[in-house]
């Protein structure tokens, strides 16, 4: 496995603790439509929380949040449209992105952006 999926499954386990620690239930993990993939659809207060996971080790490509651009979103939309066709009983959604940072194995920051677009 590449040193950049490790990082990525790190950031999905420490993702989904602070989830549950917020006290979200999960409802699934890396749910595909096709090609498309959600990283963690979560549940709380009657909200369906569609979240994107970013993890970096390093600061030179900017903030984790930051790669989640256009392209990203509207790919988690039509995802989101998919999962929500199949389950109709989730009315309310929103997308959230979760942005990790770690130093090596260590987390260094943690941030979850609720509502992060639309």
């Amino acid at each position: 496995m590449s040193k950049h999926s490790k990082i990525g499954i790190k950031g999905e386990q420490l993702a989904e603790e602070f989830l549950l620690k917020k006290g979200y239930s999960i409802i699934n993990k890396n749910w595909r439509s096709g090609r498309k993939e959600i990283d963690i659809i979560a549940f709380k207060d009657k909200i369906l929380a569609i979240v994107e996971v970013k993890t970096r080790t390093v600061s030179v490509f900017g903030f984790p949040e930051e790669a989640v651009n256009l392209r990203k979103q509207n790919n988690l939309k039509v995802a989101a449209e998919a999962f929500v066709a199949q389950f109709p009983e989730y009315v309310n959604v929103r997308f959230d992105i979760v942005s990790i940072v770690l130093k090596g194995e260590v987390l260094q920051e943690i941030i979850h952006f609720e509502e992060a677009f639309y």
